[in-house]
């Protein structure tokens, strides 16, 4: 199941990076706190339940749910799919625990929505020892968690990641991909001077004013060593090292390095630009590995031609934000053994190597990415495992709604060329000063 990381996250404000951070700061209110100190509720009741999720546009889904519910003829599973616009999904999800709807058993959230959820008492608490914990990658435990308590099962992970045309790279006489913008600069000269780089521009990201664009502004930031929020809760974003990676796009866009057309990429619009030909380099998750290996497709200038390499730095490998989805049970759904079960079924190594296998997606198990055949259908996949282990989670702001909202609004304009980089980040600082105090 890939859901399409179109992210727009402003229709609700998110808690959720509190949580990615540990759930440390002490800034809930009195149903938090209460939180905190609980244990897991006993989950009761064994019947048929539903799965709420994005809309399913892989096609492997429901064999997997086909697969459980031959297995449990009384214990089916209904696929409630929600719109593919994540914004959609989150409404949906809200309003059905406002209105403590049963409609929804199983929620799949996104990783900065667990801890909305799990503050508001719309999920049931899970049972720690009933998880492979052990084998889970750190980072993605801490996705689930709100007060270190679990509130969900990881269930995919995401790290973002550079795509290179090996192809161009090779001609030009590079033997390996950059791990610095300078040298990716450099890189894109020489290979922009060969006869097949002609027409091409450098670099390409998802620079469109939504939830991508707080993704890659943050992972700009991050890699030239500055902090959108600081560990304390509080934002640090108008610093020398935020305006050196906020420089890095604005100038990339300024001088060509970075085409005009990835103000308007999210995802997929990026990937057909890499795709058509149009840049050399591109920033992009996982899911897009297999997709692109499709010879088959007439407009796919670059199946076969491709490699991935950690995302690049001010002065060495930079820093991935973290994405990925977990699996929630609604305090409002019926069944919740089931529930219990169906997700530790669902998210069992066994079926996150199908996911892997058939999608590409990120599996949350460390010994997947070790595995010698996976590393040979996917070489990616070590790759992948350090972009995850060394990402950062999105600014950890209680009110990450707000947050991500002033972090698009002011990253564009000075991308844009609307206001300059200092502008924009003294801006951007007093916004965040005042939906932290606000908080």
């Amino acid at each position: 199941m890939r859901i399409k990381r179109s992210m727009a996250r402003r229709a609700v404000a998110v808690l959720g990076a509190l949580a990615l951070a540990g759930g440390v700061a002490a800034c809930g209110s009195s149903d938090n706190n209460s939180s905190a100190g609980s244990k897991p509720g006993k989950l009761d009741g064994v019947g048929p339940i539903t799965l709420a999720t994005g809309k399913d546009t892989t096609g492997t889904l429901n064999s997997i749910l086909d697969e459980w519910n031959k297995a449990h003829p009384d214990q089916k599973v209904t696929l409630t799919e929600l719109p593919e616009d994540a914004d959609q999904q989150l409404q949906q999800m809200v309003q059905n625990a406002k209105t403590k709807s049963d409609a929804f058993t199983v929620l799949n959230l996104d990783v900065v929505w667990t801890s909305e959820f799990a503050a508001n008492g719309w999920v049931e608490q899970l049972p720690e020892d009933q998880f492979p914990m052990d084998r889970y990658l750190p980072p993605v435990i801490k996705t689930a968690q709100y007060f270190k308590k679990l509130y969900a099962a990881p269930y995919a992970s995401d790290g973002g990641m550079l795509y290179s045309r090996s192809d161009l790279l090779k001609q030009a006489g590079i033997a390996k991909p950059p791990t610095t913008w300078a040298e990716m600069t450099a890189d894109c000269k020489k290979v922009l001077k060969l006869p097949a780089g002609k027409g091409m521009s450098c670099y390409g990201g998802q620079l469109d004013k939504y939830e991508g664009l707080t993704v890659n502004f943050s992972e700009a930031v991050n890699s030239a060593g500055g902090q959108v929020v600081g560990s304390d809760g509080k934002p640090n974003v108008n610093t020398p090292d935020a305006k050196k990676g906020l420089d890095f796009l604005v100038n990339g866009v300024k001088d060509g390095t970075i085409p005009k057309d990835a103000l308007t990429w999210k995802e997929e619009e990026s990937r057909r630009g890499f795709e058509g030909g149009h840049v050399v380099f591109l920033r992009n998750w996982p899911y897009i590995y297999a997709l692109m290996g499709d010879k088959k497709d007439s407009a796919n200038k670059v199946a076969g031609k491709y490699e991935v390499s950690p995302l690049p730095g001010l002065s060495g490998i930079g820093k991935s934000s973290l994405g990925g989805h977990n699996l929630a049970i609604s305090k409002f759904g019926k069944n919740k053994k089931t529930a219990l079960d169906f997700i530790k079924w669902f998210t069992s190594e066994k079926n996150e190597r199908v996911w892997l296998t058939k999608n590409s997606q990120a599996p949350v198990y460390g010994s997947l990415y070790d595995d010698p055949a996976l590393q040979k259908q996917f070489p990616y996949l070590p790759t992948l495992k350090k972009s995850i282990e060394n990402a950062e989670p999105r600014p950890a702001i209680v009110n990450y709604g707000d947050a991500t909202a002033a972090i698009e609004e002011q990253a564009y304009a000075a991308i844009s060329g609307s206001k300059t980089s200092d502008q924009a980040l003294k801006d951007l600082q007093a916004n965040l000063a005042k939906i932290v105090k606000n908080q």
